[in-house]
């Protein structure tokens, strides 16, 4: 059962199955992503969403369950996005989940022991 508040929260949160295909999109992420589709993402495969080299990074992580994290600029915006694996309740591969999370240009970085 969906949460009401992930559907709110200001992170655009994409989940994919194992294979790519789109299984969710919170309303954040169907608004960042309403120029190719929006909601009608939904059920598509993820893979067809990305030019190269991207998509072939994207079908070696969704093979391997490995986690990427970086950042992007775009328009004037910060993102970090944080791909990764996500798995049932008996730590069966599920898919992918991707955030992506508006952030300031300039932010603390804290070392704490």
């Amino acid at each position: 059962m969906e949460q009401k508040w992930v559907q709110k929260l200001p992170v655009a949160i994409t989940v994919c199955d194992a294979e790519g295909k789109i299984l969710y999109m919170n309303e954040k992420a169907c608004k960042t992503f309403e120029k190719s589709g929006g909601a009608d993402l939904i059920g598509k495969n993820v893979l067809d969403c990305h030019p190269e080299p991207a998509r072939s990074k994207l079908k070696n992580m969704l093979e391997t369950q490995t986690k990427n994290c970086y950042t992007i600029e775009k328009n004037g915006v910060k993102k970090l996005i944080y791909q990764t694996p996500w798995y049932d309740e008996n730590n069966n591969y599920e898919g992918f989940i991707e955030f992506s999370i508006e952030i300031p240009f300039e932010i603390p970085h804290y070392i704490r022991k």
